[in-house]
């Protein structure tokens, strides 16, 4: 698809000139996972999972045999080898993200993962959970479809209900807790001691699905999936004593609650601080932060990222917020390689969502993804197998675009900010469709 700028009758695509035009077929079912690979990666997980301490409580699942959907909070890799000791020998065909297949699609393929990319419409995705549903299996998602950046509830789409609600095998909820402390996605590299526990509920029968609404549904599914690993290491009295444990923190905690400045945040050690007024913070071993001099303004690290999420929103609300940087950009067409498309430019505000425009191989492209389009967006920290420097992920059905902003610190304040604009256009096209059935 293309269309022609009229000021410089120039011909600009919506599609990027790779040399190889080969994109990786997402739009395939998978295979039935082998009995061997079920007990092969159960082995795998218990040999990770070795050193330990952990507890799986089952809940309400008693006398449940495949088929039924199995939905997970997301927090670390550590959720599939939980996950895997929770439902052995039950077959299990994981939901997986196009990045996941990075230079092994063969063997997630063998074990009957199903690829997709984040935020996209896939409509052969329904396709494929039918069928591992329909042939007796586990079919495992994660509606949060990242790791979450702060170990709190993401976001998740209203058509999960209308899944559920179309394939009628019962709902069961994993919900870890521990997960992000031990491997937090913005220092994921330097693990921390912390006791894992997962549960395993049956939410929803087969006939309970039949009888509710959709919206009833949905409310059953945010309620068990509602979770807080900082609260869970308060509640439970866990000590995280790794000194490195607040090294990264300030790529989420990126604006200061003393003197308002964004972007200046850093951490060293087991700090916190902010290099224009110079405040510190210290992430204690019980999980509070507490201000080395005068107020502590959040002493609970996840609402200091909701107050930075409701800075973002009055700013959005009042005009004030738009982005425009420009940033390295590659590409991930197929699995086997990210490819380099060079320099572009991002632009991200409330009319249009978010823009890249660029040239690669004589071609320029501009590609767009509207703020209804966006409900959430993927962030990368550290993404070493591509440059060492933060991103974020925009995906089309056939293409994921990773782009890196000269503006490093800002791309959580542009997940926050897909987020609020999500919300607030979702909330008029509510409100449009219900006047609509008003007025009728």
């Amino acid at each position: 698809m293309s269309f022609t700028n009229e000021k410089d009758n120039v011909e600009i695509s919506s599609n990027i000139n790779y040399r190889n035009k080969k994109h990786y077929k997402t739009a395939k079912y998978p295979i039935r996972q082998p009995k061997f690979f079920t007990w092969l990666i159960w082995v795998l997980s218990k040999m990770m999972l070795r050193n330990k301490e952990k507890k799986i409580e089952k809940i309400n699942m008693e006398g449940l045999k495949p088929p039924y959907m199995l939905l997970g909070n997301h927090m670390a890799f550590v959720d599939f080898e939980m996950l895997s000791l929770a439902t052995y020998p039950q077959r299990m065909n994981n939901v997986v993200n196009i990045d996941g297949f990075y230079r092994r699609p063969w063997l997630l393929e063998w074990i009957g993962s199903i690829a997709t990319r984040k935020y996209s419409q896939d409509l052969h995705l329904i396709k494929s959970i039918k069928k591992v549903l329909n042939r007796g299996d586990v079919l495992t998602m994660y509606p949060e479809a990242r790791y979450s950046p702060i170990g709190t509830t993401g976001v998740f789409p209203d058509s999960l209900a209308n899944l559920i609600k179309k394939n009628k095998v019962p709902v069961v909820v994993a919900c870890h807790h521990g997960h992000h402390l031990f491997s937090p996605v913005w220092d994921h590299k330097k693990k921390r001691k912390v006791p894992f526990y997962t549960t395993l509920t049956q939410v929803l029968t087969a006939e309970q699905i039949e009888e509710m609404s959709v919206d009833k549904i949905n409310e059953i599914i945010r309620k068990a999936l509602e979770y807080d690993d900082y609260k869970y290491q308060k509640d439970n009295g866990i000590l995280i004593k790794e000194p490195y444990r607040a090294e990264g923190l300030h790529k989420v905690l990126y604006q200061c609650p003393n003197c308002m400045t964004e972007f200046k945040m850093s951490s060293k050690g087991s700090e916190i601080f902010c290099e224009e007024c110079g405040k510190r913070w210290t992430w204690r071993e019980d999980g509070y932060l507490e201000a080395l001099e005068g107020k502590t303004e959040f002493d609970h690290i996840p609402d200091w990222y909701e107050w930075e999420r409701s800075q973002v929103r009055k700013e959005i609300e009042e005009g004030k917020y738009a982005f425009d940087d420009e940033v390295d950009l590659y590409g991930q067409p197929h699995c086997w390689k990210y490819r380099s498309i060079g320099k572009g430019r991002l632009t991200h505000n409330l009319e249009e969502g978010f823009v890249i425009t660029g040239e690669h191989r004589g071609q320029k492209f501009r590609k767009q993804w509207t703020p209804l389009e966006t409900i959430a967006i993927y962030v990368e920290y550290d993404l070493e197998r591509v440059k060492k420097a933060d991103s974020i992920a925009l995906s089309t059905s056939n293409d994921t675009i990773y782009c890196f902003p000269n503006q490093q610190p800002a791309v959580s304040k542009l997940c926050l900010a897909a987020e609020e604009m999500y919300k607030i256009n979702y909330e008029k096209t509510k409100k449009y469709k219900n006047k609509k059935i008003t007025d009728k």
